[in-house]
């Protein structure tokens, strides 16, 4: 054999990048669920933590906060104006959740919150819209994509607020869901299942906090834990867009050229893998600025993203009691009636879609007018109603 043929009897060398490219992924995104898990753990505790940190209070902190909420339209605009600040319902749930753990709230007082939360959760997706108002065409689109998620959640409350009120129809179906799996019984008792992973964290917590002299242990608690709610969500938003968000966005591209249901669906999981409403409302609003996006797909992501971030609150009630885990699927509930209400029935479907057009006409019209709808809807008017309540 010449030596001119032995090159082409050896097998061709192997690229370097292909050997290591398939394990370091798998090690990296191993490394990622390891981290989300933690973090998931370290959210648990920070919810029971909190719950803590409320009994530590004592009754006259618990009074005061109840009588500051016991209307429930200030209950609302609370929910409202703490979400749109902190652009995230889940805190705002898994904090309502730990106050009706402890005690803090009732049920009652806590259902015009969490239907708040709701509202001021679509703040991110109407901001993330003013990134196209200065090429009016695009700023239309996505900023139609971006409210139909306020109307529909404004028209959920305006409908359901009232029966609640005078029926109180949601707490009974919660409470009643909840006796189906705590076990029928007047006087509930329910450890979550998770609880006697939990507890010995939070007790470890509390008694470092508790050095510090009455009152200040159980204000420093309640700060500690808010923060480790805040750091634990926040960076297990990141931690799953980081796995998830390329292969989301084409799952959620592709889901919504299929069907509305399917769209749905992928609101849901979609939200309860990334733990955040937000993200995925966010997401639709460029695609709908460049046109790949109706409004009318992208109403069904919203619906199922508005599904999807409950599983936050039902994740907290883990760590508190059956009082904890009545207002989690009272947010639940909501979300599932309210989808019922203003997307089962094909003319009530029509509403909001109408709404979110219209203002994404006057918002090309008059970009000023849409930046006033944001300012007085999710801060100016909840935050005026709260300031003259408490004088």
């Amino acid at each position: 054999m010449s030596t001119e043929e032995k090159p082409h009897n050896l097998p061709a060398p192997m690229p370097t990048g292909e050997i290591k490219k398939e394990p370091r992924s798998k090690t990296r995104t191993l490394i990622h669920i390891l981290i989300a898990i933690a973090l998931l753990y370290v959210f648990l505790v920070s919810v029971k933590s909190m719950g803590s940190s409320f009994k530590l209070f004592g009754k006259g902190f618990a009074e005061l906060l109840i009588k500051e909420t016991s209307n429930p339209f200030i209950g609302l605009f609370v929910g409202v104006l703490a979400t749109s600040i902190v652009q995230s319902s889940s805190t705002t749930t898994a904090m309502v959740v730990a106050f009706v753990s402890s005690g803090t709230l009732t049920v009652e007082t806590a259902v015009p919150i969490i239907m708040g939360a709701n509202i001021g959760t679509t703040v991110t997706g109407v901001l993330v819209s003013f990134v196209h108002v200065t090429r009016r065409n695009e700023f239309e689109r996505a900023f139609s994509a971006a409210t139909v998620h306020d109307f529909f959640n404004l028209l959920t409350v305006i409908v359901l607020l009232p029966m609640e009120l005078m029926t109180g129809f949601l707490r009974s179906c919660a409470a009643a869901l909840t006796s189906l799996f705590v076990g029928s019984s007047a006087n509930l008792s329910f450890k979550g299942p998770l609880s006697f992973v939990v507890n010995p964290a939070s007790k470890l917590i509390e008694r470092l906090c508790c050095y510090l002299d009455h009152p200040w242990h159980g204000v420093t608690l309640l700060v500690v834990s808010i923060v480790m709610l805040a750091f634990s969500l926040y960076m297990l938003t990141r931690i799953m867009k980081t796995v998830t968000m390329s292969s989301a966005e084409k799952g959620l591209h592709s889901a919504l050229n299929n069907s509305p249901i399917i769209g749905l669906l992928a609101g849901v999981v979609i939200t309860a893998i990334i733990q955040s409403s937000s993200v995925t409302t966010s997401l639709m609003v460029p695609m709908a600025a460049a046109g790949l996006l109706t409004v009318e797909q992208v109403f069904p992501v919203a619906l199922g993203a508005n599904l999807g971030t409950t599983i936050t609150a039902l994740l907290a009630s883990l760590a508190g009691n059956a009082a904890g885990l009545t207002i989690a699927l009272v947010h639940l509930l909501f979300n599932f009636t309210g989808i019922l209400l203003f997307y089962a029935i094909p003319y009530t479907r029509k509403l909001p879609i109408f709404l979110a057009k219209f203002m994404g006409k006057v918002g090309r019209k008059s970009p000023t007018k849409a930046i006033l709808f944001v300012v007085v809807l999710f801060f100016l008017f909840p935050g005026t109603l709260i300031f003259f309540w408490n004088l």
